[in-house]
């Protein structure tokens, strides 16, 4: 990963909140044969006192499950808004344009659960995006249906054993750069937008 000391959050709060935020991954791992896999699945943060922990559910039987029983090292990969900087908008042009992003990765070691515990990452994750009283919340689901589907897939936790990020946002330009930059990103797409409040947010003092 990018590991520039001025490219970081002010605090862990920070790292925790954005891959809450976007909880849509990344999970990559090897195979018995070194063979990389991934997957994208949503992953819930669960803060317990023997440390942090991911849960989610995947597809049994696929080359990503299987890796992942041979093989429990994986990486999860959350990443946020990006959008590209033009050195055109800074106050000394002769620089290189470059890339602005949001992105934490967790290592950590993988462990597949049973079927009470799948029942209640697939109730936590429907419910979690579902309005409240919606008629596809979990409980409003058929027995039968949710029956069907729990033979083919299987969940998981993965226990993090290390957290790494990069939270790039022009720290390291001075004021009037930083300003310049920020009314680019407001004129342009929601990416753009969204980089840009990331940006008064983590704004160095």
């Amino acid at each position: 990963m990018y590991n520039i000391p001025y490219f970081k959050a002010a605090s862990s709060d920070g790292i925790i909140k954005l891959m809450e935020e976007f909880p849509f991954s990344v999970l990559m791992g090897v195979d018995k044969d070194l063979k990389p896999v991934a997957t994208q699945v949503p992953l819930s943060v669960e803060q317990r006192e023997e440390g942090l922990f991911l849960k989610g559910h995947i597809m049994r039987n696929t080359s990503h499950h299987l890796a992942f029983e041979s093989n429990g090292n994986v990486m999860a990969l959350f990443h946020g808004p990006h959008a590209y900087i033009s050195a055109d908008w800074y106050e000394n042009k002769d620089q290189a344009s470059t890339w602005n992003y949001l992105s934490v990765q967790a290592s950590g070691i993988i462990t597949f659960l049973g079927e009470n515990e799948l029942v209640e990452i697939l109730r936590s994750t429907t419910n979690r995006f579902e309005k409240k009283d919606s008629p596809s919340s979990f409980e409003s689901l058929p027995e039968t249906y949710v029956s069907k589907h729990l033979k083919a897939i299987i969940g998981f936790e993965i226990k993090v054993t290390s957290l790494d990020h990069t939270f790039k946002l022009s720290q390291n330009k001075e004021g009037k750069t930083f300003d310049a930059i920020l009314h680019h990103l407001d004129l342009g797409d929601e990416q753009s937008r969204a980089i840009a409040t990331h940006m008064r947010k983590n704004r160095p003092t």
